[in-house]
């Protein structure tokens, strides 16, 4: 049995994949990647299914041993890893010897660095996903982020390694972006016109309140909707929430599933792996985009993801 010696947790490094969809009604968020194109990619770097459990790490990477060896790649952000003290490159695979150590440290770019093995990181599922949720301490290894002394079992593996690498092309095209589209909230319509230019016109910092839940953004606050109060309703991920105050929320991936405030906008679905790349005090702006302008971005994404475009060997 293949297995990863954690010597260094990191800052927050939990078990993920691509989450649990559909329990929202129960009262379950679905966790998950905060930056699923990265888990995806970096699955496929490895051979395995896009939706494996790999190793999320935020904003400082950990000390991890592979006492019989694996197969892995780096996706996400560049956190200056190194293998038994060489340069290791993200979104490529490479192959740690039997005995070798990887370490991860602090981010040079974004939030997030994923670390993805052939074979999966080989937890107990919780409602059909392997993914950690924190607040519940539910899923991934014990319901709750890594901890020094902690040993992770890999999954079975199929078939030799095979070096892969990104193509520049298409890792120009999945960057993260700072400029985030979104589409109408359910409550758009409840703020006149001079909210909404304020919204789309100013420019947000990310702050250090932001976590898996949500982004809570400072900047000029926007005046509320003349809807008054609502009626709580289920909310979705990005959606861009403005509570008494005026100071957006983007809801994520271990989002309430629930919320009572106006939701003046929505991320597009194209975008959400960039809100998991947002650090405290980085700075975005919204666009307003079309409704089939977002699903011909979602297509497109997806279409690159599937292709031959994305990955070379």
């Amino acid at each position: 049995m293949r297995t990863i010696q954690v010597h260094a947790p990191g800052l927050l490094t939990t078990v993920q994949d691509l989450g649990r969809e559909g329990f929202g009604p129960m009262g379950v968020s679905p966790s998950g990647a905060a930056d699923a194109i990265s888990l995806r990619v970096g699955n496929r770097l490895v051979g395995n299914r896009e939706g494996a459990a790999a190793l999320e790490m935020t904003l400082l990477g950990g000390t991890f041993a592979f006492p019989e060896g694996a197969v892995l790649a780096l996706t996400g952000s560049d956190f200056g890893a190194t293998l038994d003290g060489a340069p290791v490159p993200t979104w490529t695979s490479l192959e740690a010897r039997r005995g070798q150590t990887l370490r991860v440290g602090p981010t040079r770019s974004g939030a997030r660095c994923y670390l993805c093995v052939h074979g999966g990181i080989d937890v107990p599922p919780f409602l059909v996903s392997a993914s950690t949720h924190l607040l519940s301490g539910l899923g991934g290894h014990e319901g709750r982020a890594l901890r020094k002394g902690d040993i992770l079992k890999i999954g079975k593996a199929n078939g030799a390694y095979r070096k892969r690498t990104v193509a520049a092309k298409a890792l120009k095209e999945l960057s993260p972006r700072k400029i985030l589209r979104v589409t109408p909230g359910p409550q758009g319509d409840w703020f006149p016109e001079s909210s909404q230019k304020i919204f789309y016109a100013s420019t947000y910092g990310v702050t250090e309140g932001s976590n898996r839940m949500g982004l809570r953004l400072q900047g000029t606050p926007v005046p509320e909707g003349s809807g008054g109060k609502m009626i709580t309703e289920g909310v979705s991920i990005g959606a861009v929430q403005v509570p008494s105050g005026g100071l957006p929320i983007i809801l994520f991936v271990e989002q309430q599933t629930t919320g009572g405030y106006a939701k003046i906008a929505n991320v597009i679905s194209a975008d959400l792996g960039s809100l998991g790349q947002l650090r405290p005090r980085d700075e975005i702006r919204f666009e307003p985009v079309e409704w089939e302008t977002a699903r011909s971005l979602l297509r497109r994404q997806e279409e690159l993801l599937a292709s031959g475009e994305l990955i070379s060997e």
